[in-house]
């Protein structure tokens, strides 16, 4: 049973840093791309970040573009997010999720990911 455990949300000011964390079991992490997505009261979800399953390639949507970094530690089958310089618009629920084997087309796509974490909440205060 696969599952993805979001850690680290909070309170913050903006301008300032936070990290969020997913820790995956239950399959073999590292043979999997990873992303985060997001979702704001009353917004569809949206693509946050993506980074393929060594780490190699990272991928952002625009708006985080800069101030974001994904990364990865397949040792400890964790996820990473990091958010420097954060607005008030980046306030959502934060969700990691693991793309399917066999997803084609881009990595920004939701449909592409089969396991979803239950999300961790991030709030920036202006």
């Amino acid at each position: 049973q696969v599952q993805l455990v979001e850690s680290g949300g909070g309170l913050v000011q903006a301008g300032g840093s936070l990290s969020v964390s997913c820790a995956a079991s239950g399959g073999t992490f590292s043979s999997y791309d990873m992303g985060w997505f997001r979702q704001a009261p009353g917004k569809e979800r949206e693509f946050v970040a993506a980074i393929t399953r060594s780490g190699a390639s990272t991928y952002y949507a625009d708006s985080v573009k800069g101030r974001f970094t994904i990364s990865r530690d397949n040792a400890k089958n964790t996820l990473y997010l990091q958010m420097n310089t954060l607005k008030p618009e980046d306030t959502a629920v934060y969700y990691c999720a693991r793309r399917a084997l066999m997803a084609v087309g881009p990595s920004s796509r939701g449909s592409s990911y089969d396991y979803w974490g239950q999300g961790t909440q991030v709030t920036v205060s202006s």
